[in-house]
């Protein structure tokens, strides 16, 4: 296939120029953490000769090394890495295995990293924008892979008879935006899961990475009733340790010290669901996978502990998560009435709040967990934001806005919920990889959440059970599963430093686990690409 200019943006030269003005800082850090981590790994040689899949910290210990390597330094504030550049997801899988540390994790106070009687540290991934290597061009930015090199590679790998009856891949260079190879990238197909890259990008650009989802209480002057308002945050919690969530139960704590200093013991409670409109189940109707739509919930409506994954759910969330605020303010000297439902009117005092983690988290979030609840509610304050009626309609319409405004190629493209579960959803390649090259501009660092939360390969989220034995650590990516549809889109970095942007759809598959085996190889492909 010949290379091409993604046709949304030309090619973006000052990314060259950016490169070329980073690139002493990170030699300097580079040589910095240099002997740092040549002792460590000399330290864990012996340790590490002993664990079964070698590959796998082959690829941890590059992959923050050239991990997200784009060419401005914003990167290293806007997700999961500590000071070292090392992915937390890298720390937390070398707890899982029993090797500590790493460059800032479980120091002995000596210094070396080490302490009597605890395990040797794991291997320490090198700083995020330093160490890059590989073939340059002029300006310092590495020569993209060739995309007859590309062909060569991908075509066998995705002609594999699992990946069904149509099939439609993309790459992209996602320092230059330049579009290296193409099979069908145009065609719309349903996306499943990686509709929630398209749901992140638009809720960031209509909101922005600072902005919370918060819930509220309110006293109505008149009748004195007190209203629970929904605020679309569906992480809000009633659980006792809240782990930096909304807590429901800070909030009845907040409102019954705001009651007592009015006198008031005993109250009329309701509560409002106003800020989302239209229906609320989803097109799927019930399902474990998530819960009906509505502004007020507590942990996503979940019956049992679980905080990821398929679930039942409660058939009414706002009710249950009123009746249990009621059960928190009883708790604070409070009582209140059955909640029923209501709405807060303009004159309604606010007593208390409780707020989201900022939207970059939860995008993160949903992302990595592929959380269906997060997405649905994050397409409508997408709605929101551009005045539409928080319903899926108007959802749809203000993401596909949002999309269509930063200039991305939405011809075609049916975006009905945020979340991927319906299957009139429809998305090409060329649209996944475009979302995922915004993301990685380094005029919008307020996307960079949509790069830092997407699963990483054997490590996180959806894929923490794939690629074992294979690209860990290297490949990052959303995985999308509907019946007789599989897709994988995200970023990899290929073996000589390059980062690029993929996304392969299949529909019509009749087995999700060899196709998603295909899919990893392909992905695994690309990661051992030297096709410059």
């Amino acid at each position: 296939m010949v290379p091409e200019l993604r046709p949304w943006r030309s090619a973006r030269p000052h990314l060259v120029r950016a490169a070329g003005a980073v690139r002493p800082r990170l030699a300097r850090l580079g040589r910095a953490a240099g002997p740092r981590i040549a002792r460590f790994t000399r330290a864990t040689g012996p340790r590490l000769a002993r664990i079964t899949r070698p590959k796998t910290w082959q690829y941890t210990a590059g992959a923050a090394t050239a991990g997200l390597a784009l060419a401005a330094g914003v990167v290293t504030a806007a997700g999961p890495w500590d000071s070292t550049g090392q992915r937390t997801a890298e720390r937390d899988r070398a707890v899982a295995l029993e090797h500590t540390g790493g460059a800032d994790h479980d120091r002995g106070s000596d210094g070396s990293g080490t302490a009597a009687g605890t395990p040797r540290p794991a291997p320490s991934a090198g700083a995020v924008l330093a160490g890059l290597g590989g073939t340059t061009a002029p300006g310092g930015v590495k020569a993209a892979p060739g995309g007859e090199a590309l062909a060569e590679l991908l075509e066998p790998l995705l002609d594999d008879p699992a990946l069904g009856t149509d099939r439609a891949a993309s790459v992209v260079d996602l320092t230059t935006g330049k579009r290296l190879y193409g099979l069908g990238g145009d065609a719309p197909l349903t996306p499943a899961s990686t509709t929630k890259i398209a749901t992140a990008v638009a809720a960031l650009t209509a909101l922005g990475p600072d902005h919370r989802l918060t819930t509220r209480t309110a006293m109505e002057a008149d009748t004195g009733e007190l209203v629970l308002v929904g605020g679309g945050d569906p992480t809000l919690t009633a659980r006792a340790d809240a782990k930096g969530l909304a807590s429901l139960r800070t909030l009845a704590e907040k409102t019954a010290a705001a009651l007592k200093k009015r006198d008031l013991r005993k109250v009329t409670l309701s509560y409002d669901t106003t800020l989302y409109a239209g229906d609320e189940m989803h097109p799927i109707g019930v399902n474990e996978n998530l819960a009906r739509v509505t502004a007020l919930m507590a942990d996503e409506a979940r019956t049992d502990d679980s905080t990821s994954g398929p679930a039942e759910r409660e058939a009414d969330p706002a009710a249950h998560a009123a009746s249990a605020f009621a059960g928190f303010l009883k708790q604070h000297g409070i009582t209140a009435s059955a909640p029923g439902p209501s709405k807060a009117t303009d004159r309604a005092d606010t007593l208390a709040t409780v707020s989201s983690p900022p939207l970059s988290a939860l995008v993160e979030r949903m992302l990595t967990n592929s959380d269906n609840d997060l997405a649905e509610a994050l397409a409508r304050h997408t709605a929101v934001a551009d005045g539409r009626p928080a319903d899926f309609d108007g959802a749809s319409a203000a993401m596909k806005d949002r999309l269509k405004r930063l200039g991305l190629p939405v011809d075609g493209a049916a975006l009905r919920d945020g979340s991927g579960l319906d299957r009139t959803d429809l998305v090409s390649a060329d649209l996944l990889t475009a979302l995922l090259a915004e993301a990685a501009d380094p005029a919008r660092p307020q996307l960079r959440p949509v790069l830092t939360g997407l699963p990483v390969a054997g490590f996180t989220g959806t894929l923490t059970s794939r690629y074992s034995d294979g690209a860990a650590g290297v490949v990052r990516a959303k995985t999308g599963t509907l019946t007789g549809v599989n897709t994988l889109a995200g970023t990899v970095v290929t073996a000589d430093g390059r980062l690029l942007g993929f996304a392969f759809m299949a529909h019509g598959t009749s087995d999700p686990a060899a196709a998603q085996s295909a899919m990893d190889r392909a992905a695994t492909g690309l990661a051992s690409c030297g096709c410059g």
